[in-house]
Parts: C-alpha cells; structure tokens; sequence
C-alpha cells in the first residue's frame, strides 16, 4: 500500500519529476460535472514552493469551471523516463500584471499578441494540496529483469517508486 508522505525530500522528488516536463494535462469539472482535460504548457520556474503557474486566457471555459470549482489535477508524463505525476490543488484565475511580466517569455506571444499586458492574458495559480508519482527505471534491461521475475514467480516486479506527497497539513 501507497503511504503518503509529508518531508522535503518526497516535495522535491516531486518538483525533480515535473520540471523538465512542458506540458501537463489540466483536468477540471465542467458546470454539468463532467471532468474536462486540456494541455497547459508550464511556465519555466527556477524553484517551486507549492505554487504552479500557468497563463491562460482570462475568458475561457476553463476560467469559468475553476470559478464554479477550484479543485484541478494537473497530469505530467514523461515516458522516455518512466516517470508519471500526478499533483491535485486548487486553482485560481488572475490578473496580476507585475507578476505576468515577471513569469513572461517570448514564446507566449503566439497566443497573447499583446504580450504580458494582452488584455485576454492571465495567470492560473495553482496551490499544490497533494502529488502521486511512478518513477520507474527506463532501461531494456530492468524491463527484461522484470519480466523474466514476473515470468517464474508469478508475482509482477516491484521496480521503481511509488508515492503520494502531502503538500497541504489538514487542518
């Protein structure tokens, strides 16, 4: 069983696992309470403290589903690594122009002409409440170990990590 674990080192695994990752799938509930996913790409950060961010348009249905409800799972996946995250929090869309222009790079002009002052633009906050992660060893060879294990125990390998990380005390 998965315990979950509230120290530095599995924060920083964490921030290890989804930094190098561009794009996360965001995953949001619709007014009709369907889940609805769609690819956000990151904004580059030197260092996390459990805040995400992200730009997004300031009048998009993801900007009216985090506003009905804030809780989001952001999904990362980097495949060549076998390493796969996910980090749930709640969201919060704004405009913080100081802040934008602090977290802004050329790039985000394909979809803010305007640049950092683009009226449409803004920030999605994400306040990381909790993480999973599968950290996995991506060579041929552990594979092959694993399989060949499986194969004459009957039993599947236990390779790689698997933990959840508290990010948020209950209160």
């Amino acid at each position: 069983m998965v315990q979950t674990r509230t120290d530095q080192e599995a924060r920083d695994k964490v921030w290890e696992l989804i930094r190098e990752v561009k794009v996360a799938m965001l995953v949001t509930n619709d007014q009709g309470g369907q889940l609805r996913g769609r690819p956000m790409r990151a904004v580059e950060a030197k260092d996390f403290t459990g805040t995400l961010w992200f730009f997004t348009t300031r009048h998009s249905p993801k900007a009216e589903e985090i506003a009905q409800d804030s809780h989001v799972l952001l999904a990362y996946a980097d495949p060549s690594a076998q390493n796969y995250v996910s980090v749930s929090g709640t969201a919060q869309v704004l405009r913080d122009p100081a802040k934008q222009k602090e977290l802004w790079s050329e790039p985000l002009r394909t979809w803010f002409p305007g640049g950092p002052e683009d009226p449409e633009a803004a920030l999605l906050k994400v306040e990381v409440e909790g993480a999973e992660y599968w950290d996995s060893p991506s060579s041929s060879f552990v594979h092959a170990y694993g399989y060949v294990k499986s194969r004459l125990s009957g039993e599947p390998p236990q390779i790689g990590e698997n933990d959840k990380v508290a990010f948020k005390r209950p209160a």
